[in-house]
C-alpha cells in the first residue's frame, strides 16, 4: 500500500539487523571499559576493534597526523554517525583545531618536512568530506574552515592551493547540481495533477481523458526500463546524510536543542522518493479503473503484471511493490468480475516473492541475489539494484530504536553505527549506478504528469465499473456520489 515517511507509525514488525550489536539494556554495560582496538581508524571491514568510545577519542581517531590517516570505512562510519552528536560545523572546527595543534599549524616557522608528510592526508579527508556529504558545505562557515586550515599549510607546498581549488571548483558544481535537482523535483511535484474525480461516474469520457498507458507504451519491457529511470534519478538525488537525520532525536546528554531543526529542507529529497512511489501506487490504481469495458480493465492488469515481472528481473525491486501495492488497492482488488477475466497466475508469484511473512525472506533473498549479481557485473545493465525503499528505511528505524546512541557509561555506541554506515554504505553503492537504458521522454513525461484518482475517486470509479456487492459498498457509493457529483 502507499507509505509514509519518518514517522514511526509507517512501521509494524521488526527488521533485522545484526544481534551482536550493542544494544543497550539497563545496567548492562557501566562496570565494563570502553572496548577500543590496537590503534585508531582501524579496519572496519574486518570487524570493528571499536565498538564504543567517547566522542571525543572518536574525533581524534578521524583526525589524519603526518604518520597517519583513518580507514575509509571509519571515515564515513563517523562522518555519518557524527551529526546525531555534534553539528557538522563544529565537528570540522574541532578537526581544524586537533590539526592545528598536534602539527603546530600555529607557529612559525613551519616545520616544513612534517607539514609536507601530513598535507596530502588532511587533503584527502577533506576531499572524501565533501565528495560523500557535500550538503555539509552549503553553510559558508564549512567552506571558511575548509580554506583556513589549507591556508595554514600551503607555504610548505604550493600545490595545496591548487589542490584546494580543484576540491572547491568540484563542490560549487555538485551543490549547484544538488539545487538545480530539487527544484526539479519540487516542479514535477507541483505539475503531478488528478483527475477530477467526477469523471469517475462517467462510462464515457471526453476524448482528452481517454488517454491512457497502454497509448503511450504498450510494451511492459520499455515501461519497466523507464521506471527504473525515474527509480534511479530519484537514489541519485539522496545522500547518505539523509537517513540519519530521518531519524534524529534529541542527544540526551545535551542540554541543547537536536543538531538539526529543519527537517523538511534535510530529508526533502527522502521524502519526495516516497511521494513518488505512492504516486506511482495511485497511477497503476488509476488506470486499471479508468476503462469503462471490463475486457479492457483485465488488459490493463495483465499488461502491468508484465511490467512488475520486468522490473523484477531488471532488479527494480521499488517500482514492482508499487505495482503490486497499486493492484492491491480495495478499489481494484474488489474488481472481481474484471480480475476472473485477466490472467494471473505470474502476479501470484511476483506477490509471493514480495510476501511480507518472515520479515520479507523471499524479497530479502532476491536482493541478495540482485546484490550479488551486481558485484560481478560487467555492465551497467547487471549492476542495477533498487531495493523497496520503505523496507530499507523500516530497517534503519528499526536498527536505531533497537539500539542506544550512547551506551549507559556515557560512552558512544560506535558498533551500531558502523551496521548503520553498513546498511546506508550498500545504498550508497547501489544509487551510483548510471542507468543503461535509452530516455523515452515521452513516457516519462506520462509517469510524472498523468492525472491520478484521489482514494475517494479510486471507489467512485470501482462501483461505477462493478456494482457494490453489499449494504456498506452501497452506502459508501451514494455518499460518494453525493459528495462528488451533487447526485443523491
Amino acid at each position: 500500500m502507499p507509505q509514509t515517511v519518518c514517522t514511526g507509525t509507517m512501521f509494524t514488525t521488526p527488521a533485522g539487523f545484526s544481534p551482536h550489536l550493542a544494544c543497550a539494556e539497563p545496567g548492562e554495560e557501566e562496570e565494563e571499559a570502553p572496548q577500543e582496538g590496537p590503534g585508531p581508524g582501524a579496519c572496519l571491514a574486518e570487524g570493528p576493534p571499536i565498538t564504543s568510545a567517547s566522542l571525543d577519542t572518536l574525533i581524534q581517531n578521524l583526525v589524519p597526523t603526518a604518520d597517519y590517516y583513518p580507514e575509509k570505512a571509519y571515515v564515513f562510519a563517523f562522518l555519518l554517525s557524527a551529526r546525531l552528536f555534534i553539528p557538522p560545523p563544529e565537528l570540522l572546527s574541532r578537526v581544524c583545531e586537533l590539526c592545528i595543534k598536534q602539527q603546530q599549524l600555529d607557529q612559525s616557522p613551519l616545520d616544513t618536512a612534517k607539514v609536507r608528510k601530513f598535507g596530502p592526508k588532511i587533503l584527502q579527508l577533506l576531499t572524501e568530506w565533501t565528495e560523500t556529504f557535500p550538503s555539509d558545505f552549503r553553510e559558508e562557515k564549512m567552506v571558511g574552515q575548509l580554506k583556513d586550515i589549507i591556508h595554514r599549510i600551503a607555504p610548505c607546498d604550493e600545490a595545496y592551493w591548487k589542490t584546494l581549488n580543484q576540491v572547491l571548483q568540484k563542490l560549487s558544481q555538485r551543490l549547484d547540481l544538488m539545487s538545480r535537482e530539487e527544484e526539479s523535483i519540487i516542479k514535477v511535484s507541483l505539475n503531478a495533477s488528478s483527475i477530477s474525480d467526477k469523471l469517475a461516474a462517467f462510462k464515457t469520457k471526453p476524448l482528452p481523458i481517454q488517454k491512457d498507458i497502454l497509448s503511450i507504451c504498450n510494451d511492459p519491457y520499455t515501461l519497466a526500463q523507464q521506471l527504473t529511470h525515474v527509480e534511479l534519478e530519484h537514489l541519485s538525488h539522496i545522500g547518505p546524510e539523509e537517513f540519519v537525520q530521518a531519524f534524529v532525536q534529541k542527544d540526551p546528554l545535551d542540554g541543547t536543542l537536536p543538531c538539526f531543526g529543519d527537517q523538511k529542507k534535510k530529508t526533502s529529497n527522502l521524502e519526495a522518493y516516497v511521494r513518488w512511489f505512492n504516486r506511482l501506487c495511485y497511477l497503476v490504481a488509476t488506470e486499471i479503473c479508468m476503462p469503462a469495458k471490463k475486457k479492457q480493465r483485465a488488459q490493463v492488469i495483465e499488461f502491468f503484471i508484465d511490467v512488475a515481472r520486468e522490473c523484477f528481473n531488471i532488479g527494480n525491486f521499488n517500482s514492482l511493490m508499487a505495482i503490486i501495492s497499486g493492484m492491491n488497492m480495495s478499489p481494484v482488488s474488489r474488481l472481481k468480475k474484471t480480475w476472473g477475466k485477466a490472467k494471473t497466475a505470474k502476479f501470484f508469484i511476483l506477490e509471493h516473492q514480495m510476501d511480507p511473512t518472515g520479515n520479507f525472506y523471499n524479497y530479502r533473498t532476491a536482493l541478495r541475489g540482485a546484490a550479488h549479481r551486481s558485484r560481478t557485473a560487467n555492465s551497467n545493465r547487471e549492476k542495477i539494484v533498487i531495493p523497496f525503499f520503505s523496507l530499507l528505511i523500516k530497517d534503519i528505524y528499526f536498527l536505531n530504536e533497537g539500539c542506544a546512541n550512547r551506551l549507559p557509561n556515557g560512552h558512544v555506541n560506535f558498533e551500531k553505527f558502523v551496521e548503520l554506515a553498513r546498511q546506508v554504505g550498500e545504498f550508497m553503492t547501489w544509487k551510483q549506478v548510471e542507468c543503461p537504458f535509452e530516455k523515452d521522454q515521452a513516457l516519462l513525461h506520462y509517469l510524472h504528469t498523468a492525472p491520478i484518482f484521489s482514494e475517494d475517486g479510486l471507489y467512485l470509479a470501482s462501483y461505477e465499473s462493478e456494482s457494490p456487492e453489499n449494504q456498506v459498498e452501497k452506502d459508501r457509493w451514494k455518499a460518494l456520489r453525493s459528495n462528488v457529483l451533487g447526485k443523491t
